[in-house]
């Protein structure tokens, strides 16, 4: 397993400027277009970010043959708990066991995220700033540091309750980074902070609506119509009526979405959605 360190500048800007060089890097990093054999292990990037209260992790899965000077897509799989506790699943292990990122030629990333992972900035703690960390932190490290594609379809994003709003909260609020979103029982419908642990991470109510799903699909109608969806939706769980509410919005606002619902699942990374949405995300 290769493991980095990496400290970010604090002059670096938000998109379309992605690539933030790191200020210090200790230990070798994966060289661009090297033919490598890495079964069953992945990369670990040790973060520290002036966006987050401490220290931070970001593992990364490679295919277990890198082709030389081939661009990978990349797959955000978003934690729904802070650190690396896993109460509600390993997504590495899922991921590994049904060998996504060999049968869809995903690069994976795990990021980790020092308080609870609701994807947002809070609006005066500057060490509470999850969607700035993603961006700025964890995004141009990972394509300083990986041959990856650049442009907004060669991102992806999945999660599932916290980090299924994560995932659907990144794309819409940033359609030009992000190509597609998948999200599994997730309350995409919440209404207001407070719940779920939401509420120390959006701060006010009225931080909350600038990043609130339902408030967020109608500015993006004319982006999310052009083409095929770049949303997904994927089982019956927890949050099953929230699902509901959710696609009849998207039906009346005409944004075109990909739903699979026919399963009744745990609300867990193993209970089989995973495959589904990934496999979905990689396809043409």
């Amino acid at each position: 397993m290769m493991r980095t360190q990496f400290q970010f500048s604090t002059a670096c800007e938000l998109f379309p400027c992605l690539l933030v060089l790191p200020v210090v890097v200790c230990c070798g990093v994966f060289a661009r277009g090297q033919d490598r054999l890495s079964p069953s292990s992945h990369d670990s990037h040790n973060l520290s970010s002036q966006w987050q209260a401490a220290d931070t992790v970001i593992k990364v899965l490679l295919p277990d043959r890198i082709k030389p000077r081939h661009k990978y897509r990349t797959l955000y799989v978003l934690p729904v708990e802070s650190g690396e506790t896993t109460r509600w699943g390993d997504s590495i292990a899922e991921i590994l066991k049904h060998n996504l990122h060999n049968s869809c030629q995903l690069i994976c990333v795990f990021p980790t995220f020092a308080d609870l992972p609701w994807y947002a900035d809070h609006p005066t703690d500057v060490h509470l700033r999850q969607e700035t960390y993603l961006m700025r932190d964890v995004v141009p490290l990972i394509e300083a540091e990986y041959l990856v594609r650049t442009d907004a379809s060669g991102r992806l994003l999945v999660g599932f309750s916290k980090s299924g709003w994560g995932a659907w909260s990144l794309l819409l609020r940033h359609p030009d980074v992000f190509g597609r979103a998948a999200a599994f029982d997730a309350p995409l419908m919440m209404g207001a902070p407070g719940k779920y642990g939401s509420g120390p991470i959006f701060g006010t109510p009225e931080n909350f609506v600038g990043y609130q799903i339902s408030r967020q699909l109608k500015p993006r109608v004319s982006e999310l119509r052009r083409s095929g969806p770049r949303l997904a939706l994927f089982g019956k769980g927890n949050f099953q009526k929230e699902h509901q509410q959710v696609s009849q919005l998207l039906q009346k606002l005409q944004i075109p979405c990909y739903q699979e619902d026919s399963t009744v699942r745990e609300h867990s990374w193993h209970s089989g959605w995973l495959p589904l949405a990934v496999r979905w995300l990689a396809a043409p």
